[in-house]
């Protein structure tokens, strides 16, 4: 996996008239303000878009390490077989007070044990107390056991409506 991907440009999007979008910088939110909700959230929800055109949204456990999100699961379920099949996806938070939402595209990988892998298996203990504990070997086979990155492109957050709505631009 590559570096991070890097924030390429932060500004407001662009909003109708009447939303109260300040047109300053002032109030932007910084990337690691929101990197940050990405890190600490237990609970995420990922849309993937049908064969048929039609959105599917999923609850999802997963783990922001490295500047993209890590998620795992059969590939036999819909959302990867839809992300197998459109790779671009958004990622939002459940938390309804502070909003993030990233747009990117999600694809199949691996993990080394030793490595990544085992990052991954200590980000994941935020889920001990409901059950779920990956080894870090888990991720490391030929099929990466159902392992998907997210990287993310776009991302929208705002933590107070419309004052810090800001838009971040990735490059990779």
């Amino acid at each position: 996996m590559t570096d991070a991907p890097r924030v390429e440009a932060i500004d407001r999007p662009l909003m109708p008239d009447g939303y109260g979008v300040p047109e300053t910088a002032a109030g932007l939110l910084t990337w690691p303000e929101v990197e940050a909700e990405l890190v600490a959230s237990k609970h995420y929800w990922l849309t993937t878009v049908r064969a048929d055109g039609r959105p599917h949204v999923v609850p999802r456990w997963g783990v922001w390490v490295d500047g993209r999100f890590w998620y795992d699961g059969a590939p036999t379920t819909v959302h990867a077989r839809n992300a197998r099949a459109h790779p671009a996806v958004t990622l939002n938070l459940e938390n309804g007070a502070r909003a993030v939402i990233v747009e990117g595209e999600s694809h199949a990988t691996r993990a080394d044990a030793d490595g990544l892998g085992a990052r991954l298996a200590e980000a994941f203990g935020k889920y001990h107390d409901q059950g779920y504990s990956p080894e870090a070997d888990s991720w490391a086979g030929d099929d990466g056991g159902g392992l998907r990155v997210i990287t993310p492109s776009r991302a929208l957050a705002w933590f107070t409506f419309p004052d810090s709505v800001t838009r971040f631009r990735f490059s990779s």
